[in-house]
């Protein structure tokens, strides 16, 4: 039985990688893409989360979602990811009328509340559009299977000693999520650090198909965490995550959000020994399985 899924996304070259596998995996059905301000602005995240649709004939709706965090000021991840986003690869213009919408939030909202079945959300960016759901639609809560969501760490940042970006450019609304009372997965820094790929092994992908070729160039922009050492393809774990949790190392724990501290504003204070714990903590994976799940999800692409 296919998983039923929303990516909330702010592409971003890991987005890709993500999304890539997610559109065209046999075990998933991507119900639709909303878009974040995160990464970079939004009117270039909802361009190129349309370009990733375009490059695989998909159908699945793009909906365009908050351009500004909750309270915080706007943070861009340009050095990281370029100017577009997704610098490296030439993807061809793409028709803004074919946006579903511009409310992400609401569209959500129908598809939820008209389901038939539960939905995963699958938050790959910051969290803005989904505290905006859960606050403006609280009863969608009983049609939210869970939520996976990429962000946060257990121990170090990577924009500040203690912040990971995802939770640090909207602080307030990852307070809002991990208090929901949902279930919920962090898939934060610390599962990517465990197994980070070395540049030599992504040299396959050019060989692969299509979408390796293309991730292959948008990779050899990517200036990410540890890029010195090789590529940590962060958002791309929720979805394998998802797929294969058995593979994982992952403990139950207390994650809370500091939103007033001024050296560790965004930071997700772990309490791995709690009675009390509220979301599910993926800590690692073997790098030579990560490799090959991370492969073998690539091959259902064109």
């Amino acid at each position: 039985m296919k998983h039923p899924i929303i990516i909330d996304t702010d592409p971003g070259i890991d987005d890709a990688a993500a999304i890539s596998i997610a559109l065209n995996h046999p075990d998933l059905d991507v119900k639709m893409l909303t878009t974040v301000n995160g990464n970079v602005g939004i009117e270039k995240t909802t361009a190129n989360a349309l370009k990733l649709t375009q490059f695989f004939n998909s159908n699945v709706s793009v909906h365009r979602g908050a351009s500004h965090p909750l309270l915080s000021d706007i943070f861009s991840a340009s050095s990281v990811h370029g100017e577009s986003g997704m610098d490296g690869y030439e993807f061809p213009e793409v028709d803004a009328s074919t946006l579903s919408s511009h409310n992400a939030v609401a569209a959500m909202y129908d598809l939820l509340i008209n389901s038939k079945e539960p939905i995963t959300l699958i938050p790959i960016g910051p969290l803005t559009n989904i505290a905006l759901l859960l606050t403006t639609y609280p009863e969608v809560k009983t049609q939210i299977n869970e939520i996976i969501l990429m962000g946060g760490s257990a121990g170090r940042g990577n924009v500040t000693p203690l912040a990971e970006f995802n939770i640090y450019c909207d602080p307030e609304a990852a307070h809002i999520v991990f208090n929901s009372g949902l279930p919920l997965t962090m898939v934060g820094l610390d599962v990517a650090r465990s197994s980070t790929l070395i540049h030599a092994k992504l040299e396959k992908l050019k060989s692969l198909n299509d979408t390796g070729r293309m991730l292959h160039q948008l990779f050899s922009h990517y200036r990410g965490d540890d890029f010195e050492y090789g590529i940590n393809i962060y958002d791309a774990y929720t979805i394998l995550y998802l797929l294969h949790p058995e593979l994982f190392q992952i403990v139950e724990a207390r994650v809370d959000i500091e939103t007033t501290g001024e050296l560790t504003r965004g930071a997700t204070v772990t309490d791995l020994k709690s009675a009390y714990p509220n979301c599910t903590v993926v800590m690692g994976i073997e790098t030579d399985i990560f490799e090959k799940i991370f492969f073998d999800a690539l091959t259902y692409c064109k």
